[in-house]
């Protein structure tokens, strides 16, 4: 019997935009109705000896009035914005810079929205080879969408934090650490493409970030070495590839050279060489040009037949 897996249905809160009023008019509004309702009051107790309970509710109605209209201030910097919420229900995002007001009943969350720097410390991994390897990165990245950052993920800063790792455990998986005989020509590695490897690691770090709005500005590679236990055979494997590569070179340069000595000697008749004595030759010359030791001269006093 198969079982039928329904997908997950989630109701994404997406950013809206709230107008708050400005905070100075308010200021001045509510320190209006508190002092008119205090003098209105004091007005009232020296003119009238039994004032009447609505007169006196009147008046403190006033002044509480003001105090309630001074509640709804809040002020913010610049990128910083407020998620502005009544009772539970999202209501929408002010931006605004400076000193701002609100309806005193909402609840007022204020967000960060400078960008941030994430430094992942090393992580040992495998590389597209098996090969265990220690990587890091920074990563530059700020909240984009607001209500999806409070209102989608419990806490953003920490999903931020486990998803950059583990979108660099695949990136890495998905390299090899260095060239070798089982790689394809061309093929893209973590030491040699750092550049590729961090736009491959931006896009996939946008991707898994934009579940909870966050923008990634900025990442890159700090950190990349073999891990321990394997770092000194692959040194010393790296070591031998460097040899081979730096004898190959020397070798196909001694070839180039005693080719053209031989054109050059055959070319202005300076002497008559047959395969013998250019075998000797070729032999002679190899071995002093390729050779990573200083070569003595030896002088023949006789043939090359004696």
């Amino acid at each position: 019997m198969n079982a039928t897996v329904k997908p997950s249905v989630r109701k994404l809160v997406q950013e809206r935009t709230l107008s708050s009023m400005d905070g100075y008019l308010m200021i001045v509004v509510g320190l209006a109705l508190i002092l008119g309702g205090a003098y209105a009051m004091l007005v009232l107790l020296a003119g009238t000896p039994d004032p009447g309970a609505v007169a006196v509710l009147f008046r403190l109605g006033l002044m509480l009035l003001g105090v309630f209209c001074l509640s709804g201030m809040y002020m913010l910097q610049p990128n910083e914005a407020a998620l502005l919420s009544l009772f539970g229900q999202y209501k929408g995002t002010d931006r605004s810079e400076g000193l701002r007001w609100a309806n005193p009943f909402f609840a007022k969350r204020k967000l960060s929205l400078r960008a941030r720097t994430l430094n992942t410390p090393p992580l040992k991994v495998n590389d597209k080879r098996g090969n265990p390897v220690e990587i890091g990165a920074a990563i530059v990245w700020r909240v984009e969408e607001t209500a999806l950052a409070i209102y989608n993920v419990d806490d953003f800063e920490r999903f931020v934090n486990v998803q950059a790792e583990a979108a660099l455990r695949h990136l890495a998986s998905q390299y090899a650490y260095d060239d070798g005989e089982d790689l394809h020509e061309g093929e893209t590695t973590l030491r040699a493409g750092m550049e590729v490897v961090a736009n491959a690691m931006r896009i996939e770090l946008h991707s898994r970030f934009a579940a909870a709005g966050i923008d990634v500005e900025d990442a890159k590679l700090t950190h990349l070495a073999y891990a321990q236990e394997i770092a000194q055979v692959m040194l010393r494997r790296q070591q031998a590839e460097a040899i081979i590569s730096a004898r190959k070179k020397i070798v196909h340069g001694a070839v180039s050279m005693v080719e053209e000595a031989l054109r050059g000697l055959s070319e202005r008749k300076i002497v008559e060489l047959d395969d013998e004595r250019k075998a000797a030759m070729v032999s002679n010359l190899l071995v002093v040009l390729c050779s990573d030791k200083e070569t003595q001269p030896i002088i023949n006093t006789g043939t090359l037949y004696n």
